[in-house]
């Protein structure tokens, strides 16, 4: 480890004081030029940056030429995704694969197609030789998302033509990341539980005849088993994480960096930093540690009012994180409802029957209902305020024994099919790289020769 010990604590603090003085901006300047911050409205609304057909979202309806919420729908590629998990749960049958499909081409397959896609996905399912020793097992860290990117990076130095961006050969390094993401992620999590943790090493290859939900829980047990269920939940999940239009952020992030000419791989790392973010991919982990400050903090959390006062504080400030959110509660661009909640609580149900976690349930739902009329109570809202589904995602990988250092990770592992889809219509449509305009609102300044400043 890098030895820090000479350096001054007191000049890096004055680097910070006076980069803070001369940075900050009036937040009424932001008002005054008319900026569009976080790329939305006043309203909320977000600023129209580009076209796609891979998915699509309503969160309003057009009622006497006003536009008004309702409930939330998502499309993949025209087809509802509760359509789509309705299809796939009523044949028995995994969709991660078959969704993949989906959004990688713009059209379901036939039984051969998906045969051959998912044939082809076992035949990327491999690492480097000694990729795992070499790279993930020396030098492991807690936080995974860097472990993936660093993963990722290197990855490229085993690709003989790492810059090559004809649709052939990127189409072909999407699906290697896309099948090999769930072994970095899990072989990650791996070596940090053996060298930093103590706990024993297990490494599993994944099995070629099973899906990607069924290698995630393989890879991820000492003992390989699972049931049914916690497969098919876990599938689930991964379906309703897998898209969510061009606009969120680190699906923004992949076309902003494509449009530079960049390579498959820095712009699947460069999604990864941004999916990373507490705000985007990490707001699960906060769903289950504030529920877990709940539970230490409320004497009986089945009486609402002592929930409810609990809320209130999280909303004034006063608990958990004190950042005054409510986490899991309300999205950038759903009102009234999150599809993806709906579709995604009724299995919750089910998994947490089966894992005698009925309790908690119970607990998740009176949230659930309580928090949006505290919300609206407390605060000015412009639109309805609904779980979205970091709100259950967490207490679903809970449920599946799957460390909280995997929860982003796993978030990763569905979207990476949406971020490859992304990136080849950015590919297929690009013209100017992406640029925004900046205002600048500095001062003219004066340069000083160094003997007279």
């Amino acid at each position: 480890m890098a030895d820090y010990n000479n350096v001054n604590p007191e000049e890096l603090q004055f680097l910070i004081d006076t980069c803070l003085k001369n940075s900050e901006i009036d937040p009424s300047l932001y008002e005054q030029y008319n900026v569009k911050r976080g790329l939305r409205d006043i309203n909320g609304k977000g600023v129209l940056t580009g076209l796609t057909k891979i998915s699509n979202i309503q969160a309003y309806a057009e009622k006497d030429g006003k536009s008004v919420p309702c409930d939330g729908i998502l499309l993949y590629r025209g087809i509802n995704v509760q359509e789509l998990v309705k299809g796939f749960i009523e044949s028995n049958r995994y969709g991660y694969e078959e969704t993949a499909y989906l959004l990688l081409t713009g059209q379901l397959p036939n039984i051969k197609e998906l045969e051959e896609f998912k044939a082809l996905l076992a035949a990327y399912r491999t690492l480097p030789t000694n990729f795992t020793r070499d790279v993930i097992m020396k030098a492991p860290s807690k936080d995974m998302m860097h472990t993936l990117s660093r993963s990722i990076l290197t990855l490229a130095s085993y690709d003989d033509k790492p810059d090559d961006l004809t649709l052939s050969n990127v189409m072909e390094q999407c699906l290697k990341l896309i099948s090999t993401m769930p072994m970095l992620a899990v072989y990650g999590y791996q070596a940090y539980n053996h060298y930093e943790q103590g706990d024993s090493l297990y490494i599993h290859r994944p099995d070629p005849e099973l899906s990607t939900a069924e290698n995630l829980l393989l890879m991820l047990r000492p003992n390989k088993e699972y049931s049914p269920l916690e497969a098919k939940v876990l599938d689930l999940a991964l379906i309703l994480h897998m898209e969510h239009g061009g606009g969120n952020n680190s699906t923004f992030t992949t076309h902003v960096v494509t449009s530079s000419g960049t390579d498959t791989y820095s712009t699947i790392a460069a999604a990864l930093g941004s999916l990373k973010g507490p705000k985007h991919g990490g707001a699960n982990i906060k769903v289950v540690q504030m529920i877990q400050d709940l539970k230490e903090n409320v004497k009986d959390i089945e009486d609402e009012e002592e929930v409810c006062v609990y809320l209130e504080k999280l909303l004034h400030g006063e608990a958990f994180d004190r950042k005054g959110l409510i986490y899991g509660m309300g999205h950038a661009v759903y009102s009234i409802s999150d599809p993806r909640a709906q579709v995604f609580k009724q299995f919750v149900r089910q998994l947490a029957e089966s894992k005698n976690r009925h309790k908690d349930f119970k607990l998740y739902s009176m949230i659930e209902t309580m928090a949006p009329k505290i919300i609206a109570g407390e605060r000015a809202i412009y639109k309805g305020v609904s779980a979205n589904v970091d709100f259950y995602s967490g207490f679903v990988y809970s449920m599946l024994d799957i460390p909280e250092e995997l929860f982003t990770p796993i978030f990763a592992i569905a979207r990476i099919a949406g971020w490859s889809a992304h990136r080849m219509e950015e590919l297929i449509n690009m013209g100017k790289i992406i640029r925004p305009a900046y205002k600048g609102i500095l001062l003219d300044g004066t340069y000083l020769p160094l003997d007279k400043r």
